[in-house]
Formats: C-alpha cells, sequence, structure tokens
C-alpha cells in the first residue's frame, strides 16, 4: 500500500543524460574490438569521452548550465564509486578532485584535436594506452567513432538532449 500520495518525481534532465552515458560507455565493442582496457580506468576514460561529447552538445545548445549539473552528477558519482569501492574517507577527496581534472584536460585535448583523427587518436592513445609507445590502431578507431558520435548528437533535436535523452552511435 502506498502511504504516499504523491508520485515519485521524474528524474532530472541531468540523471537521464548521465544513465544514457554510463549505459553507452558499457558497450562491449569498446573493449572487445577495439582494446580499450576492462579496468576501473579504462571505463572511466570512456565515460569520460561520452561525457565530453554531451557537454560539448550541450554547450553548442547554449546550456552550460545543464553541462554543469551533468558533470557534478558525474563527480557525485565517481565519490560514491570509490567509497563503495573501499576506499578511505580521507582519500576519496583527493582521488574525486584528481578524476575532476583528468576529466578537464582530456576535454580540453579533445577539444585541440576538433574533427582531426590523427590528433584525436593521439590523444586518445596518451590516455587510454599510456603504456603503448606507439598509438594503436584501435585509437583510430575510437577517433573515427567519436567524430561520428559527435555528429550524430549534433543531429539530436535539442529539445530531447536537454530533456535528458540522448542516443550514441
Amino acid at each position: 500500500m502506498n502511504l504516499w500520495p504523491w508520485p515519485k518525481p521524474s528524474p532530472k534532465p541531468e540523471d537521464r543524460l548521465y544513465a544514457a552515458i554510463v549505459a553507452a560507455t558499457r558497450r562491449p565493442r569498446f573493449y572487445a574490438e577495439w582494446g580499450v582496457p576492462d579496468t576501473f580506468d579504462g571505463r572511466f576514460d570512456m565515460l569520460v569521452a561520452h561525457l565530453y561529447l554531451v557537454v560539448e552538445r550541450l554547450k553548442d545548445e547554449g546550456q552550460d548550465e545543464l553541462g554543469r549539473a551533468l558533470i557534478e552528477r558525474f563527480i557525485t558519482d565517481m565519490d560514491d564509486v570509490l567509497r563503495e569501492l573501499g576506499t578511505s574517507d580521507v582519500t576519496v577527496g583527493k582521488k574525486v578532485r584528481k578524476m575532476a581534472e583528468a576529466f578537464h584536460g582530456r576535454a580540453a585535448a579533445y577539444d585541440r584535436a576538433d574533427a582531426d583523427e590523427t590528433t584525436l587518436a593521439a590523444a586518445l592513445a596518451r590516455n587510454i594506452w599510456p603504456e603503448v609507445a606507439e598509438t594503436p590502431a584501435a585509437a583510430a578507431s575510437l577517433a573515427h567513432w567519436l567524430i561520428t558520435a559527435r555528429a550524430a548528437l549534433a543531429a539530436q533535436p535539442a529539445r530531447a538532449i536537454t530533456d535528458g535523452e540522448v542516443t550514441f552511435p
């Protein structure tokens, strides 16, 4: 029996967007076909890449506030994940700050690359495969996918995205 007479409020747009981003990062193709390490760091980098694409799309629509809310949702999630993994309260703040800095650093590198697949592939390789001396072929595939995904996001209705609905190719 429901003792509360009002329905639950629907999730905020940033919560719906974040859920769609997280779901998209779980696609096996990134890990099985392109060799993104199926580790915390590899999944973090896929999350950052998808988050970057959506935040940029929101900027294009003048929705900077929603973009900031989405980044804050990401930071809250990273805090929660670290705590679930057993990270001590003393170090969570430092690690979350490093993760936020990593997001902004990667976003800046992806911005500088713009639509140049070679530059973007090099940036992806530095972050996802830092131990590999030369850019792996998978980085080129991932760079091509990111550029394709950016174009696909640009083609989606702005209203859908600001309402919290986003589809990745």
